[in-house]
């Protein structure tokens, strides 16, 4: 199957804590971060999600924000420090490509983010993504 999620990281689930509906999962990704997802626990049971079980992690590029550095006080569980490959801008977006540990990430951000936040080739940059976005595949 082909998705057209750009995001795409293979990994390992290394904690699962389900609530009565809902549930979280850690996973370790290839390049040595952990991500977590908020998932329904229906989910965890029906891909048998358990410590250990390899997954792949899916997030949209719409779903990725940016900043210049770490953010403290905020909910969003996941940060991923990188650095800019590369912006494509257009009229009104713009595609962000950061290098990772492991690979690649894409944000699509408003080009007024980008000029705004100074984003360019070589900054370094924190990507931040909700865990309620964050969604889970097994082979």
């Amino acid at each position: 199957m082909s998705l057209s999620i750009r995001n795409q990281f293979p990994g390992t689930v290394a904690s699962v804590v389900s609530g009565e509906v809902m549930a979280t999962v850690k996973t370790r990704l290839a390049g040595g971060q952990d991500i977590t997802s908020a998932v329904t626990r229906e989910a965890v049971e029906e891909l048998r999600l358990t410590p250990g079980s390899p997954v792949r992690t899916m997030v949209k590029s719409t779903d990725v924000s940016l900043a210049t550095g770490p953010v403290a006080g905020l909910s969003i569980r996941n940060q991923i420090a990188g650095t800019v490959a590369d912006v494509s801008t257009g009229g009104a977006m713009a595609t962000v490509k950061i290098t990772i540990d492991g690979g690649e990430l894409t944000a699509a951000i408003t080009k007024d983010a980008v000029a705004d936040l100074g984003i360019a080739a070589g900054a370094p940059v924190v990507a931040l993504i909700k865990s309620t976005e964050v969604s889970l595949a097994t082979a």
